[in-house]
């Protein structure tokens, strides 16, 4: 018999991530339990990897607590023993919502970049990716995403509020990708991919920047692909629209309904703002079942919600319905975030999973740092999804293999009753029941 064991995080029992013991199989199938069936010979995508955005806000506030509390925090994510277990992580290209300030990289009009210089990225950001990478013990896979080009590059004059590139920059911007990729890639942290525009259909009164389906299409063609390719890149994957769900396939299928712009496309990002439409990110992987998906975005906006249940469990249920639908990683935005939910330049305030009170010097995990560990922890970068089945009404699940052939099972129950079912992988069965409001992650080995 295989070795089944149970991971439990439950709102009214205080058990978060609590490992239950092993539990009890029996051969053949439970009689009268509902059944969740796990078929591994039925397979899917491979997991990249789950982690978080190192904005200049959460690397800033990480800067303004104690240093034993700082190394707390990157442990709690990325120690794969102690914390959460992150592989992956998203970076900004120069200032966004969760920065400071406006900035750039280059002086105002500097259309051949000679003064590109990321010394601002070497005071915070910088050396938060650095203790990460060391609490990991290898290197982040990391995804690079633009808020703006610089306010003389756009038809508006200003970073924010929208605006467009004027197209005489188009070959400066994809240039500066390059540039932004090279000066990482010599403080040691190479850069896995980049994203074409962090939300390119919203006008933000943050920094922000529009393209159509067709513009994106056209950029990445015609210039940014090819910039790649001229400048040594072609090994940084590339990702189309960053942005919601509802938009996804429309989007999507603008850019890679090209041969000559898909080509150099890796995938799609997307996040989790909008709409639940899980079944929109599957239609993008029917569509083009030889590109990738991946989740770029998600948080609970609003400012900070301590101590609040329905966080956590609206991580888990888009992560479970994005999982389903062909999704390969997963990175929530900013790691951590002050007492306000900020710094934000815009006070366009934020929760995280992680808050650091400023303040009183303590640091307070979310219901959703507790979630995501129920995935980041024990799905294991280059794990499968494989085939699962449920007669189980008011539970949501997803199952995965690993590369050490173990078997991972993650179910939720959002309901405000407690759930009972059996849990069947081959021969063998084991009867469980799941506290109403609580998430279990199974291990078969």
């Amino acid at each position: 018999m295989a070795k089944w064991s149970k991971v439990l995080t439950s709102r009214d029992t205080g058990e978060r991530l609590q490992l239950q013991g092993d539990l009890t199989a029996q051969a053949g199938s439970a009689e009268g339990k509902d059944k969740v069936k796990v078929t591994t010979e039925q397979t899917y995508q491979t997991i990249l990897g789950f982690g978080g955005a190192f904005t200049e806000a959460a690397a800033y506030t990480l800067s303004r607590i104690s240093p034993e509390k700082r190394a707390e925090v990157i442990r709690s994510y990325f120690d794969p023993e102690e914390g959460l277990g992150y592989t992956i992580g998203r970076v900004h290209i120069h200032s966004c919502d969760f920065a400071l300030g406006n900035y750039t990289y280059v002086e105002e009009n500097d259309a051949e970049l000679k003064t590109f210089d990321i010394s601002r990225d070497r005071k915070w950001v910088l050396p938060l990716i650095h203790d990460a990478v060391k609490a990991i013990g290898k290197d982040i896979t990391m995804l690079a995403s633009p808020w703006s080009p610089p306010a003389w590059m756009k038809t508006n004059g200003e970073m924010n509020h929208g605006g467009q590139l004027k197209p005489e920059f188009r070959e400066a911007w994809a240039l500066y990708y390059t540039k932004f990729i090279k000066a990482y890639r010599e403080e040691g942290v190479p850069i896995w991919g980049i994203t074409v525009q962090n939300e390119p259909a919203a006008v933000q009164t943050w920094d922000s920047c529009i393209f159509s389906g067709e513009e994106e299409r056209d950029f990445v063609r015609d210039h940014l692909g090819p910039t790649m390719h001229r400048e040594g890149f072609e090994d940084v994957n590339i990702l189309v629209w960053d942005h919601n769900r509802d938009l996804i396939v429309e989007r999507a299928s603008a850019v890679l309904s090209d041969p000559e712009a898909a080509k150099y496309v890796w995938g799609t990002g997307f996040h989790w703002y909008v709409s639940e439409a899980f079944e929109e990110v599957g239609k993008v992987h029917d569509l083009f079942p030889d590109k990738h998906l991946l989740f770029t975005e998600g948080c609970q906006e609003g400012g900070v919600k301590l101590g609040e249940w329905f966080t956590g469990e609206r991580y888990g249920r888009n992560m479970i319905g994005d999982l389903n639908n062909w999704t390969e990683g997963y990175l929530d935005w900013n790691l951590v975030l002050d007492e306000t939910g900020g710094p934000n330049h815009v006070n366009n305030l934020c929760d995280a999973p992680i808050i650091a009170d400023t303040v009183t010097d303590t640091v307070h995990y979310n219901s959703s740092y507790y979630y995501i560990g129920h995935f980041s922890k024990y799905i294991r970068p280059g794990a499968v999804r494989v085939g699962l089945s449920s007669e189980a009404s008011g539970l949501q699940m997803t199952a995965f293999k690993n590369t050490d052939a173990s078997v991972v099972v993650v179910i939720q129950n959002e309901t405000d009753e407690k759930r009972e079912f059996a849990i069947q992988l081959g021969e063998e069965t084991v009867t469980d029941t799941l506290p109403a409001h609580s998430i279990a992650t199974y291990i078969i080995q």
